[in-house]
């Protein structure tokens, strides 16, 4: 227990002082929980501690992600991290563009742009399963492509034939990032997908 202290105190080093107040507290509280026998109330500010977290994390992989995705600014005020401390750990999510309230009302698609990133993930393996698929080939519907070395899944997932949308689907670890951008093509998607730091998302959720 004592390796799993000192690891998630180092990680509060780029954590915010209110983040780090919380998480602290319920560390105590486990602490002193499991000092005294009590071990379901242990186990329950451990997790507390863990969600909060989770938290800290997900805040930080915001700031990494770009403010800008082709000509759409971020929308800070729809930023938003969740942690769940279970069944998943995290979820991120950040939005790109025009306020859908402000789009014509004749318009086919929502121009937003949105961005999410679960940890912990139960598509994971289902994903990872279909991109090791060797039948799994391209076609204008379907592509699986590498950003920044890990492999991704962007597929048709509604409109006709003139208006296609489509979803990007990329695995990092046991994370999972979704990236939707209705109204733009694939090549676009695929564009935008590319200006993500896979990488250091996937080094900081790992």
């Amino acid at each position: 227990m004592k390796k799993i202290y000192f690891a998630l105190i180092a990680l509060l080093i780029v954590a915010s002082v209110s983040a780090q107040q919380d998480f602290a507290k319920h560390l105590s509280e486990a602490r002193t929980a499991y000092a005294s026998g009590k071990l379901d109330e242990s186990r329950f500010a451990m997790q507390q501690a863990l969600q909060e977290l989770d938290i800290i994390t997900g805040k930080e992989v915001l700031k990494l992600l770009p403010t800008k995705m082709l000509n759409d600014n971020m929308r800070a005020e729809r930023d938003e991290v969740t942690g769940t401390s279970g069944f998943l750990g995290v979820l991120i999510h950040r939005e790109y563009g025009a306020d859908a309230k402000k789009i014509s009302a004749d318009s086919l698609y929502n121009k937003t742009i949105s961005l999410e990133v679960i940890s912990n993930s139960p598509l994971i393996g289902t994903l990872n399963a279909l991109l090791s698929l060797p039948f799994m080939g391209n076609n204008p519907d379907q592509k699986i492509i590498k950003i920044n070395g890990y492999k991704a899944l962007v597929q048709k997932v509604s409109g006709d034939e003139a208006n296609k949308e489509f979803e990007l689907q990329l695995p990092l670890n046991n994370s999972l990032l979704t990236l939707k951008a209705p109204g733009h093509t694939q090549d676009e998607l695929i564009k935008m997908a590319n200006t993500l730091p896979v990488a250091e998302i996937a080094k900081m959720l790992q």
